[in-house]
């Protein structure tokens, strides 16, 4: 399977952090590669823990930028968030939500087990009308820019591993138990229908 014809989505909670990490290096990559979260919003950090900001999933990320930047420039500049819609604007206009997205993939790669549940659950209630099958692996990727883009690199390895494979069904364990021997991560997966 080359990697334009595998069929690759990553999702977080808000798709703005760990999500578009691994989708620009996926990109970058060659791969066939989407992005999602699966939030009811859009949050990012505000000015205190307890404040975040909040936006809708119809909200560009230049509109989110432009927002920040009348907000408090600079805290937002210092936090790393600017960067982040930056690097996310080059890919694609804003975040979108899984639960909307019927297209169908090979392998969905989640960002926390939180998010694994949701996927696997939207996923369990949709009606199977193809049967094909798709590969839910969730790889626990702490909600910061390093963790991100190591959790990035796990994906992209995973699906360079997939890519060179005929049967995904039997090379995922054996690709998922090097990957763990190799960054001591344990893995979540599952095979769900369409």
């Amino acid at each position: 399977m080359s990697s334009s014809t595998l069929r690759v989505v990553v999702v977080c909670m808000s798709n703005m952090n760990r999500s578009m990490e691994a989708h620009s290096i996926l990109k970058k990559k060659g791969f066939n590669v989407r992005s999602f979260g699966v939030g009811s919003h859009v949050t990012l950090p505000g000015l205190a823990p307890n404040l975040p900001v909040v936006y809708d999933f119809s909200t560009t990320y230049e509109q989110m930028c432009k927002d920040l930047l009348c907000k408090n420039r600079m805290h937002h500049k210092s936090n790393g968030v600017l960067q982040i819609l930056g690097r996310n604007e080059r890919i694609k206009s804003g975040p979108e939500r899984f639960q909307e997205c019927r297209d169908p993939f090979d392998a969905i790669f989640t960002c926390t087990e939180r998010v694994y549940k949701v996927v696997v659950k939207d996923l369990c209630a949709r009606e199977q009308k193809t049967w094909q099958p798709v590969h839910v692996i969730n790889v626990e990727i702490e909600d910061t820019v390093e963790a991100a883009t190591l959790g990035a690199l796990i994906i992209c390895e995973l699906c360079q591993g997939l890519q060179q494979e005929d049967d995904m069904q039997s090379s995922l364990p054996k690709l998922l138990q090097a990957a763990k021997k190799k960054t001591g991560k344990s893995f979540l997966r599952t095979i769900c229908f369409y």
